[in-house]
Order: C-alpha cells, then sequence, then structure tokens
C-alpha cells in the first residue's frame, strides 16, 4: 500500500516540511478508506500525484523575548491539526473549507511549519484559520493551501531552522493521556517535529469512529509528546499502534518517528500493556 503521506522529493517541501509516510504497524484503517476523508474511491500511488498538492500551513508564534518551550510546542502543533480536522467548516457536508481538506487528503498530505513573531503573527492573524494555544505556545492552523498557491502573508515567512529549548522540566505524561512517542534516535529540529506530531495525531483521528472523536474534542484533545527509550520506543513498533514514517527528503534518513499510544478516558487506541 502507498501512503498518503508519500512526498516526491521533487515536490518536497523546506527543510522543516514533512516528507513522510506513514505506514501502521498494525492494522489501521486504510488511508484509501479513511473516515471523514470523502469517498472510498480515493486514489492510491501515482494517481495521487496528478491530482492537485495542497499543504496544510502551520504557524508557530516565536517572539524573541518569550519562545514556547519545545515539548509544549509539538503537543500544540499535534492539537491544531485535531482541531482544524474536528471543525464544522471541514466536518459539515457543505463546510467552509470541506472541500479543501477533502482535496488535501486525497493527494499527498503534506505539513509545513513556519514562524513568525510581532507584526507577522498578526497579520497572519487575520487570515482564515485556528489558534490554538498550550501553555505557552500559540500555533495557528489554517486550511489546506495549493503546494504553490501560499497567502503572501504565509509565504515570506521562515520555514528552516525552526528550533526550541524546554522552559520547565518535562516529566511523565498524566495517567492515561494519549501519548505521542518520538523515536529516541533521531535529532530534528522542533519545526519537523511539529509536522511529524501533527502526522500522528491526524492517523489516530482517522480510526476513531464519530464517538470517540466528540469524547476526545470534548477533553481538548488532550494528549502528551515524550521521547520514547530505546526499549518502549521496540515495543511500540511491534504493537498495533499507528506510526508515522518519514520518507526521508528532509533532515532525517527514511524510518519511523513517531508512535501514537491510545488513552484510557478517550481516543481509546491500542495501549502498551504494562505491569
Amino acid at each position: 500500500m502507498t501512503s498518503p503521506f508519500d512526498a516526491p522529493a521533487s515536490a518536497a517541501p523546506a527543510s522543516t516540511g514533512p516528507a513522510s509516510t506513514a505506514l501502521p504497524s498494525g492494522p489501521t484503517p486504510d488511508p484509501e478508506s479513511r473516515p471523514g476523508a470523502g469517498s472510498g474511491d480515493s486514489p492510491a500511488g501515482e494517481d495521487r500525484d496528478a491530482r492537485p498538492q495542497y499543504v496544510l500551513p502551520l504557524l508557530v508564534r516565536l517572539e524573541r523575548a518569550t519562545p514556547p518551550g519545545r515539548t509544549d510546542a509539538l503537543e500544540t502543533s499535534a492539537r491544531a491539526v485535531l482541531t482544524l480536522l474536528a471543525d464544522p467548516r471541514v466536518t459539515d457536508a457543505d463546510g467552509e473549507w470541506a472541500e479543501r481538506v477533502e482535496a488535501w487528503e486525497d493527494a499527498r498530505i503534506r505539513k509545513v511549519v513556519r514562524r513568525a513573531r510581532g507584526g507577522e503573527w498578526r497579520r497572519a492573524g487575520e487570515l482564515p484559520g485556528i489558534t490554538v494555544r498550550g501553555r505557552e505556545a500559540e500555533v495557528r492552523v489554517f486550511p489546506p493551501v495549493l503546494l504553490d498557491g501560499w497567502p503572501k502573508e504565509l509565504a515570506k515567512l521562515q520555514v528552516s531552522g525552526t528550533d526550541l529549548e524546554e522552559t520547565v522540566e518535562v516529566g511523565a505524561p498524566e495517567p492515561g493521556v494519549p501519548v505521542l512517542w518520538l523515536n529516541p534516535e533521531l535529532e530534528m529540529s522542533a519545526g519537523k517535529t511539529m509536522a511529524q506530531t501533527g502526522h500522528a495525531a491526524q492517523l489516530a483521528w482517522w480510526r476513531l469512529d464519530g464517538t470517540q472523536r466528540k469524547e476526545w474534542a470534548e477533553a481538548g484533545f488532550a494528549l502528551a509528546v515524550r521521547t520514547a527509550s530505546p526499549e518502549t520506543w521496540e515495543e511500540l513498533l511491534r504493537s498495533e499502534l499507528p506510526v508515522v514514517h518519514d520518507a526521508g527528503f528532509t533532515e532525517i534518513a527514511p524510518g519511523p518517528t513517531v508512535a501514537f499510544e491510545g488513552g484510557e478516558r478517550y481516543c481509546r487506541l491500542p495501549r502498551l500493556r504494562r505491569s
């Protein structure tokens, strides 16, 4: 099966744009028949490349004096993608963004993270989109745009080199919340990793039915992002959890980047067995 997250090298975005392949390590529903992605005749393989190509823009606010913590930004990026997917402008048949999201999901699914501050952030906030806030992080997600049709307010913003440090100590995840586990062997910029956590959240969303999606949305899409230990990572790859595989066009070699472990109260996807 060819994943819709494949990005041909000739069309790969700049260095923080994810060129990734979401290939599950267990029985994830085929993306061609994924829930809420339009008809069951969604194209596969080369057919996706023949369709208009869209990208999902994500913008992180990065003020010089008050940058957000890295983990907070990664979690907020994932929640931003979920917030857009759950928005009535996407889910309603006649929603303002429904057609564009369907076209984006029916082609090669791309997410690109850019950064802005000051007046750049304020001007971007005037464009249609949704701002999601974490503890410190602010991430604005916009409806998909054509790969070569970025609004000028976003096109001029920087995409490469977005990196962040932790501003507080990051402890263990809250018990029972969904966890996006990062591959411990990889070093990725914050922008690249934000796109990857967005991919993982989207894979989880596709696995959920309408009731499960509503429960998670009502919980504010609570989730955590943490780096797995080497032992846990190997166990995650052997599990039935959704796993994002990067195509390797930017920053890293091809391979798995993020595994999504479900929660206990909401987003009840498979979880690792723990003693």
